[in-house]
């Protein structure tokens, strides 16, 4: 108990002094005014861009409430500099990389628990549970994070917590002192307590031991049904019937029941102990308070370390939310480009894009065409913007060159201008929040340091703002706060005033722009303005793709093209008098004789109907390197697989020799043996016999064990070798890999031409090694065949190379285990098997290649047999110089 007493008194109560701030006057200056715009307009701008729905998305992922409730009120950390958004994209990576969901059940928001302790108000046994249970759960956390396989790929995640403190020492006293599983003070928190409740104890063990005395004399008496022990007045009694109150003459009057039947009386001997009870309870519940009082001044203490904790904690779980919601909509991991065009020259075409998105899709649009999302969403989110074509989000891509500062997007209405405009503000937002994007392949765009739009009617009757006024007015704010590194995104610019001024107008602000901010994104239906970017290649033009075929809008961006409002077009399609049309072409022609002419629509749509030849050319190029890649993996884990073939059939050949050396020493042993057995018995005369006779024994087992005389070609033979054309041979310089002869040496000259693979090459007579008669004849090696087979695993020519006619397309020919059967070494009928059963197992528009080797010639004619009279066998190519032993057949 020494230690519950050092426990508890090594605190004493506090008070805590909490200093008012004092107050800061701000002057009306210009920075200040400033600081207030960008701050109104970067609010308004992620209202525009509804921010807080996709931080309500996000919100569906968290684990715990504190981040729950930061994401559903829009509370997602945006990174102020391009380090720290990096530092939010290195955190999210890395919570995608880990194995497994962090345990974050056993967290709560104990920050009302710190406050009120700091305000001075006695924290309770639950609450001091919630705050050891969240202590020992962050702390659990981050040795979660420390146990996973390969730690260092999660240390983004490891930085956050590893500069906590996470007060064990309180969770540890707090854990010694309650039993949360009971939510009551120990005895042993302190000295004093334990003894008062000793003391109780004992005390109403005595009390009750009297009352059940008195209570069953009642009983024996009349003067109650039963015994009855109850508590009146904070003190222990019993009943008796109000007639038989007599039993009791000198006890206390308590209590009457409703009725007045039953009187509830404390014996006179109860009293004393009723006054000790009521003294010890008193004592006790001073005492526990006191412990509370201790632990409230603790907590108090620690105020900052504990909300700096669960600040972290909610950062770990943002990390882990953004992990989860781009897995849910299949996001990729953005990059931040450089700012100057100078960082991209020398790094091919595509570094050469300040901004370069491939299929990029609204998130918002995403909820209704994933599954498995939380529904706790409203329904107003996904219908809030326009670019749904039927069930399906049409993906765009966003392509913006780094010397590019303007961007001038025009096309009809309904076209998707807009919602492409918010799908890129959007997609600086989460990259700046270290958020993954629901694009393809690699995307890649600035860090803008403000993201300002201007989007929508600002009309305001309350201060007399019309939609021009409001427009422009807002504009003007964007103007005053942008920078460098500013993204501004302006929709209609320069709508509803005079066509004439408001292209001026225009035209001036784009030129102003254009020197003030990063990048801008601006849209219009004014033609004049797509013909900046031929005086200035800081502009760019955009064009929102329009279908003339249905009147329909594709939602596809045109980069580097203008638009056309197609305002007549969708006119006549809706349904409008055809001499209204007609005469509002008129009236075009007449304002505009130079840029309605028939051959431009012409020309555009041949242009259309180019583009759409390469893209689908583009796209059979794509699946055919996405093929060929997959044919590359396939062969590389062959050759991969076929060098540890190799190395277990070269130690299953030294242990085949280690045996037959064994056995040849066994035996020459046996000999020796027998010899010496009978020299001690036989006469000198038979000594002579008996050496002649072991002598040829030994002579037999190593005349048995001894290698072929063809075997390898000698040094004296190599020199008088002459090699023939389409011989195949060693060359030194190849690594003992097989060539074939293309050109016979002549009498004078000592070089041959050889073939391997693609490559011919001359190379001296003394590099050539003859194969030996016996390996060349057997073709059934244990090492050679392998190499011939590695040799053959390369791309062929393509069937169609062959007949340019042959409508069936087999693909590029490449041989591989999947697609190859090996008869070597079989008998004739268990080769037509398993040829049979390997040409039943084949796909439609498929080779086979059928390795049938040298040999005597039988396998091979037996499978040729099979391959020319087989219905599924289209037709075969039989083995040539370069591809001895194998057969290719096609199987339709």
């Amino acid at each position: 108990m020494e230690f519950c007493h050092r426990f508890i008194s090594i605190r004493t109560p506090s008070i805590i002094h909490r200093t008012r701030k004092p107050y800061i006057s701000f002057c009306n200056s210009p920075e200040s005014q400033r600081i207030r715009i960008s701050e109104t307009l970067h609010n308004e701008t992620l209202k525009t861009l509804e921010w807080d729905s996709i931080c309500r998305q996000l919100s569906a992922f968290t684990s715990t409430t504190m981040a729950s409730a930061a994401a559903r009120n829009g509370n997602v950390r945006l990174g102020r500099s391009r380090d720290e958004s990096q530092k939010l994209m290195d955190q999210t990576t890395a919570a995608v990389l880990f194995s497994r969901p962090l345990d974050f059940s056993r967290i709560e928001d104990v920050s009302e628990i710190v406050d009120s302790a700091v305000g001075g108000e006695l924290v309770t046994v639950g609450e001091l549970c919630a705050v050891k249970r969240t202590l020992q759960s962050a702390r659990e956390v981050l040795e979660q994070l420390e146990d996973g396989e390969r730690s260092e790929r999660y240390s983004p995640l490891l930085e956050i917590l590893r500069s906590c403190d996470f007060q064990i020492e309180l969770e540890h006293k707090i854990g010694f002192c309650i039993d949360c599983n009971l939510s009551i003070i120990l005895d042993r928190a302190s000295e004093d307590l334990e003894i008062v409740r000793s003391e109780r104890k004992r005390n109403m063990e005595n009390l009750d031991l009297l009352l059940k005395k008195a209570s069953t004399e009642i009983f024996q008496a009349g003067g109650i049904d039963r015994p009855l022990i109850t508590k009146r007045r904070s003190r222990m009694c019993v009943g008796v019937r109000a007639s038989h109150r007599h039993l009791l003459s000198d006890g206390v009057l308590l209590n009457v029941s409703s009725s007045g039947a039953t009187y509830f009386m404390e014996p006179k001997g109860a009293v004393e102990l009723n006054n000790m009870e009521v003294r010890l309870s008193n004592s006790q519940k001073a005492e526990e308070n006191a412990i509370l009082s201790l632990f409230t001044s603790e907590i108090a203490r620690s105020e900052m370390e504990i909300k700096y904790l669960l600040d972290r904690i909610v950062e770990v779980d943002l990390a882990f939310a953004r992990a989860a919601y781009a897995q849910w909509m299949n996001g990729v991991c953005p990059s931040f480009s450089c700012g100057g065009p100078e960082g991209f020259k020398s790094n091919g075409s595509d570094y050469a894009l300040s901004v370069h998105i491939e299929g990029i899709q609204h998130p918002l649009l995403l909820e209704s065409s994933l599954r498995n999302f939380p529904d706790v969403l409203t329904p107003q989110i996904a219908s809030s913007v326009q670019l749904d074509k039927g069930n399906a989000v049409v993906p765009i891509d966003i392509q913006i060159g780094c010397g590019t500062r303007v961007v001038v997007i025009s096309g009809p209405n309904t076209g998707g201008k807009t919602t492409s405009m918010k799908t890129l503000g959007l997609a600086s937002l989460m990259s700046k929040a270290g958020m993954y994007l629901p694009a393809k392949k690699h995307p890649r765009l600035p860090w803008f340091d403000m993201v300002l739009a201007e989007i929508g009617d600002h009309q305001s009757w309350e201060q007399n703002l019309s939609t021009f006024s409001g427009h422009i007015s807002r504009v003007c704010k964007i103007l005053e706060v942008a920078s460098k590194e500013s993204l501004v995104l302006i929709d209609e610019i320069g709508c509803g005033t005079d066509p004439s001024e408001g292209v001026a107008l225009s035209a001036s602000i784009l030129e102003y722009l254009k020197d003030s901010v990063n990048l801008a994104v601006i849209t219009t239906h004014y033609a004049d303005l797509s013909c900046l970017k031929e005086k200035d290649a800081q502009f760019e033009n955009a064009a929102m793709e329009f279908s003339l075929e249905n009147l329909q809008p594709t939602y596809r961006i045109l980069w580097g093209r203008t638009g056309d409002s197609n305002a007549l077009k969708i006119a006549k399609s809706i349904g409008f008098d055809e001499k209204i049309v007609e005469r509002a072409q008129e009236w075009v022609e007449r304002l505009m004789p130079d840029k309605q002419q028939q051959w431009k629509g012409l020309l555009y749509q041949s242009l259309m109907e180019e583009r759409n030849r390469l893209e689908a050319q583009a796209q059979a190029a794509s699946s055919l390197h996405s093929e060929i890649m997959d044919l590359y993996r396939e062969i590389q884990e062959e050759a991969q697989d076929l060098d540890g073939r190799e190395i277990l059939l070269k130690a299953k050949e030294t242990q085949q020799v280690q045996k037959e050396l064994k056995t040849a020493k066994s035996q020459l042993q046996t000999v020796v043996q027998e010899l010496e057995n009978q020299l001690r018995t036989a006469n000198a005369d038979n000594f002579n016999s008996l050496i002649k006779k072991s002598e040829s024994a030994i002579s037999s087992i190593v005349e048995a064990h001894r290698l072929s005389d063809d075997f390898f070609v000698t040094e004296k033979d190599s020199s008088s070798y002459k090699p023939q054309l389409g011989e195949q041979v060693n060359v030194k310089g190849l690594g003992g890999k097989l060539a074939t002869v293309v050109e016979a040496p002549g009498d004078d000259d000592e070089t041959v031409l050889v073939q391997y693979g693609n490559i011919r090459v001359r190379v001296k007579k003394s590099n050539i090694i003859a194969i030996p008669v016996s390996e060349r004849n057997a073709g059934t090696s244990s090492v050679r065949p392998l190499r011939r087979q590695g040799q053959r695993r390369r791309i062929l020519r393509n069937a169609s190379d062959a007949d340019k006619n042959e409508e069936v397309s087999y693909g590029p020919l490449v041989q591989t285990s999947k697609n190859t059967v090996d008869l070597r070494g079989m008998r004739v009928e268990e080769a037509s098997h398993h040829l049979n059963m390997a040409i039943s197992a084949r796909e439609s528009n498929s080779v086979l290649f059928v390795i049938h080797g040298m040999g005597t010639g039988v396998v091979k004619e037996c499978a040729i047999e099979i391959l020319r009279n087989h219905p599924r066998v289209a037709k075969f190519e039989q083995e040539s110089p370069m591809n001895y032993g194998c057969t290719v057949a096609y199987i339709k």
